[in-house]
């Protein structure tokens, strides 16, 4: 590599329950450590090249996703911007929102990551496209030096992703079904009623059907409950009413949230960020919801900031890579890599061996809701910061704790892979393979990664270290 560095082409594609979008953009990767040190390669600048118009996600039904038509829009923005798939080296396709329980969904997003360039393919479940969300509106990175605890929420079509952050650290997720598109219309006619709402209309005993005018006022009803509900969760305040629109868990964070941003297509009719004409269009509630929310209590009862980022958030989110060699101690199973798109969750014990002990199960727990589902069987990478200097027994108590937790995963077989900021992975990854753990173990050091970040874990090279890409979902810089 010159002093200059080199540069890579990246690409976001992100096919989302009511839009589709796409961004190109050149990251400046550099050699940041002396000449006679260990390599490491880390993104120094990136630029944005071309932001697609978003596209209304085009449907062959309810529950299929127009492949053939999602191709013809990622070709057609490729010839716009100038791009052969060819020069794409990194970036992500991911699928969000009611757009990732579509029946053909995974295997579309596996077929575009093939014929679009070389892709991290991720299919965002709730939790993790909340994640994604916050680090494109920046959020996550205005939480950065400050003890304010602040909420992205990005609502989209079919679901408000939640994700909360103090001090650039992960404190809690929520989903709930609200969005723009749970109620269509054509013309004057509601045409559509999503299954949450019709839930919930059932609970309540309101009356309104398909058909039925656009104008009527549980129309308004339905909308007042969306808002209000979004404001006790806020609040951690839910009720057991409140059951229809909730995914998933409960806000699963235990301090007030001081700022509140939001993100994705129904901020956008709030802020109007938007440069690019947009190709969508929006016969929903979208934008009554937008004005309801405005005036609602969440505006006088929190600090609402605006976002860097409205629709295109997610998107944003998925285009950053960057490149690093883990240590020397460290102890890896070389059968069991290379690895690829592992997703990490990361646990921060604050310099307090202690604490971080006894708070490490309820990350292990944030960690099987996000990664370890029972449908799925996908691996992840715990990562361990701010770990005190500590002695060998401590370093005992460590191992002992993740075998318990690693045993009692969905899936207890797969690979236990560690990610340590500090220089004891060695011993920690030969800790564990002493208590006769019936896991591959895998552990890593002197990387910092974040949750929500993906890492790919190369094979071993002659100095017994390992290259190390962390695919970090962010990207936000000033000039964009």
């Amino acid at each position: 590599m010159s002093k200059k560095g080199e540069t890579i082409i990246s690409a976001g594609i992100d096919v989302g329950t009511s839009t589709t979008k796409l961004i190109i953009s050149r990251l400046s990767l550099l050699n940041v450590a002396g000449i006679s040190h260990v390599p490491r390669i880390e993104i120094v600048d990136k630029e944005v090249l071309y932001k697609s118009p978003v596209y209304r996600t085009p449907l062959l039904d309810d529950i299929t996703i127009d492949t053939k038509k999602v191709e013809e829009i990622i070709k057609h923005e490729y010839e716009m911007a100038k791009i052969l798939p060819n020069m794409i080296e990194t970036g992500a396709v991911i699928i969000t929102g009611e757009a990732a329980t579509k029946n053909n969904a995974s295997e579309m997003v596996h077929h575009l990551s093939k014929e679009a360039g070389e892709f991290l393919v991720a299919t965002a479940g709730p939790d993790l496209e909340g994640i994604i969300a916050a680090k494109g509106s920046g959020v996550f990175q205005q939480s950065k030096g400050n003890k304010q605890v602040r909420a992205n929420v990005d609502i989209g079509g079919g679901t408000a992703n939640i994700a909360v952050y103090q001090q650039e650290t992960l404190v809690g997720t929520c989903t709930l079904h609200v969005g723009g598109r749970l109620i269509e219309f054509s013309g004057n006619k509601i045409i559509s009623i999503s299954p949450p709402i019709q839930r919930l209309l059932q609970q309540r005993n309101i009356l309104l059907q398909v058909g039925d005018s656009r104008d009527k006022r549980e129309v308004d009803e339905v909308i007042n409950i969306l808002v209000d509900t979004l404001y006790r969760m806020l609040k951690n305040e839910l009720t057991d009413s409140d059951k229809p629109l909730l995914l998933g868990e409960r806000p699963n964070w235990d301090m007030p949230i001081d700022v509140v941003t939001f993100s994705g297509g129904v901020s956008e009719c709030m802020y109007h960020l938007e440069t690019v004409k947009s190709n969508a269009q929006y016969n929903d509630i979208g934008l009554m919801l937008a004005e309801k929310m405005q005036r609602s209590a969440i505006f006088e009862d929190f600090i609402v900031e605006p976002p860097l980022e409205t629709v295109r958030a997610t998107v944003l989110g998925a285009g950053m890579q960057t490149t690093e060699i883990s240590g020397a101690t460290i102890q890896i199973d070389s059968s069991k890599l290379p690895l690829k798109n592992v997703p990490i969750i990361n646990h921060d014990f604050q310099q307090q061996m202690e604490k971080g002990l006894q708070l490490l199960p309820k990350t292990f727990e944030q960690a099987k809701r996000i990664f370890d589902t029972v449908q799925t069987e996908s691996n992840f990478a715990l990562s361990l910061t701010n770990i005190p200097y500590v002695k060998f027994r401590e370093i005992q108590l460590l191992a002992e704790l993740i075998k318990k937790l690693m045993d009692e995963r969905n899936h207890p077989t797969l690979p236990i892979i560690l990610v340590v900021e500090s220089d004891i992975a060695k011993v920690l990854g030969q800790s564990l393979i002493a208590m006769d753990v019936q896991q591959p173990v895998i552990c890593i050091d002197q990387i910092h990664v974040e949750t929500g970040d993906y890492i790919d874990i190369g094979k071993a090279l002659k100095s017994d270290v390992v290259p190390v890409v962390v695919k970090t979902l962010t990207f936000h810089s000033s000039n964009q």
